[in-house]
């Protein structure tokens, strides 16, 4: 049975925060707030815990597109080679915010990441989150929980979110209210920009 812990995004508490990095770290599965809907991560070097999210997902972990929850730009060359100069101004004016930006995948990935050409990288404008991955010392691994129901395509109630979830996952972090839009998708892997997917971020960054 997960926990349910509430935290406030304008004041995280650091006991609070420390808790579900405990959690990250002994390779739990965490489902918490972004600024646009909320996602379900793992820390990104945990086999195991990657191995649930794909099972809980229905995809090999191989095959999966997830994206990498960072704190900034700092740790870029980490996960994503060198990019060009506009490329990287483009990231600037648009992160943190509700953008999700498929690079070109680094030789440093992550062992399994390795064989990916591409990576997802986000940077959320939201407190709870650059709490949890500056606890955790490195990206979290982050996919959307989608809703079977077609009409409400996202749940926004960390409650009802609970109820779902609850044998899933190790923790529900309770944020308030998430959103219902997803992030806008910008590929960049090839120098420039192209839109995969309209999301909450607006397109007059490019």
């Amino acid at each position: 049975m997960a926990e349910f812990i509430k935290i406030y995004e304008d004041n995280p508490n650091p006991k609070q925060i420390q808790r579900v990095v405990e959690v990250l770290r002994k390779g739990g599965l965490v489902i918490y707030p972004t600024d646009t809907i909320y996602g379900l991560g793992c820390d990104i070097t945990n086999t195991k815990a990657l191995e649930k999210i794909a099972r809980i997902k229905g995809v090999k972990l191989a095959k999966a597109n997830w994206s990498f929850i960072c704190k900034d730009l700092s740790n870029l060359s980490d996960y994503a080679k060198q990019i060009d100069s506009a490329t990287f101004k483009l990231l600037k004016r648009a992160l943190p915010g509700p953008y999700t930006f498929i690079l070109p995948g680094s030789n440093n990935l992550p062992k399994d990441f390795k064989k990916k050409k591409t990576v997802g990288i986000r940077v959320p404008e939201h407190n709870i989150v650059h709490a949890l991955v500056e606890g955790l010392g490195h990206p979290i691994v982050s996919t959307s929980i989608r809703d079977e129901d077609e009409v409400v395509e996202y749940t926004t109630d960390p409650e009802l979110i609970y109820e779902k979830w609850q044998n899933l996952v190790d923790v529900v972090v309770d944020g308030g209210y998430g959103g219902n839009v997803a992030s806008t998708v910008i590929d960049v892997s090839d120098g420039y920009p192209e839109v995969v997917r309209e999301g909450k971020g607006s397109l007059d960054i490019l």
